[in-house]
């Protein structure tokens, strides 16, 4: 089949797409290299066609989807803190981009798999959190990613074939500062024997999900017969920023301790995901689990895979 992947460079989006290539597909990535890097599908550059460009390009999106059997859309601005300063942009490449996919799904009749985020929810009352939960996001990039949903429900309504997929804290080779950005700041000092710096007080916790099980997440949402959901993609488990870096600390061997600086503007305090609509609905489950990942990065010296 003939996919495109826009942010195909990127973190979660190059995964996806090497995914797709050993699989026999045909892939096509559109990104404009903001924040996606060339580096990320070197191995299979001769495999797929690259497309230079930006989802706010409607016209440019319209000749790289017209054929297509399916949008696997990654393609955001995702940093919390620049969201405050660049809130207009954000709106621009996050909402109206991702309304451009929706509007070429209507009029070329292919699936759209897309990623929207647990911080839709921003601090909830209840966890773990379920899909039903109230949406309350405290930050602009979090804003822009509701906006997305009620776009997703406004074109299902039009017959528009579209799954989002409220990924939590992402972890993997290649991760980017955006996903799981703490996790990869802290193997980096570990790397250089420095202490990892904890912003806030450390008791804010999270749900770190595999990034080959996101990759999976969206495969199998796209091969599903569901015309329209949205899904958490976490793993049900969640541990402390203060107790992630202490588990780093001690796989390391290293006689330290973490340091503290301020808290950041917009972070959510509480994340931990309710995984049974997606178990239920397309039978996925997580298959790599944080902890059990630190050790190998950690014992084997394996930093590259950060």
């Amino acid at each position: 089949m003939d996919f495109v992947i826009t942010g195909g460079a990127g973190f979660i989006g190059s995964h996806i797409a090497k995914q797709l290539v050993n699989t026999g597909h045909n892939v096509t990535i559109l990104d404009n290299l903001s924040n996606g890097k060339k580096k990320n599908v070197t191995t299979i550059m001769d495999k797929i066609k690259f497309v230079n460009g930006d989802i706010r390009d409607f016209n440019l999106l319209k000749n790289t989807l017209k054929n297509t059997d399916g949008v696997f859309h990654q393609a955001a601005l995702a940093s919390v803190q620049e969201s405050f300063v660049k809130e207009q942009e954000y709106r621009d490449v996050n909402v109206g981009g991702t309304e451009n996919i929706l509007k070429l799904a209507k009029e070329f009749n292919f699936k759209v798999v897309y990623a929207s985020s647990s911080s839709i929810y921003g601090n909830p009352e209840k966890i773990p959190i379920k899909e039903s939960n109230q949406k309350n996001p405290i930050n602009p990039y979090a804003i822009t990613k509701l906006d997305d949903e009620s776009l997703a429900i406004k074109y299902a309504q039009m017959g528009v074939r579209v799954i989002g997929l409220r990924y939590f804290n992402v972890f993997g080779k290649g991760q980017s500062k955006e996903y799981a950005g703490v996790l990869k700041l802290f193997l980096e000092k570990i790397r250089d024997g420095l202490p990892p710096k904890i912003n806030g007080d450390g008791l804010q916790f999270r749900d770190f999900v595999y990034v080959e099980d996101v990759v999976n997440a969206n495969i199998m949402s796209m091969n599903s017969n569901i015309n329209h959901e949205f899904f958490n993609v976490g793993t049900n488990t969640s541990i402390t920023i203060l107790d992630l870096a202490k588990s780093i600390i001690k796989s390391s061997g290293l006689d330290i301790e973490p340091i503290f600086g301020p808290a950041l503007e917009g972070d959510v305090q509480k994340t931990i995901a309710n995984i049974d609509l997606i178990k239920d609905k397309i039978g996925w489950k997580p298959t790599v689990f944080l902890e059990k990942w630190i050790e190998d990065i950690i014992s084997m010296k394996k930093f590259d895979e950060i």
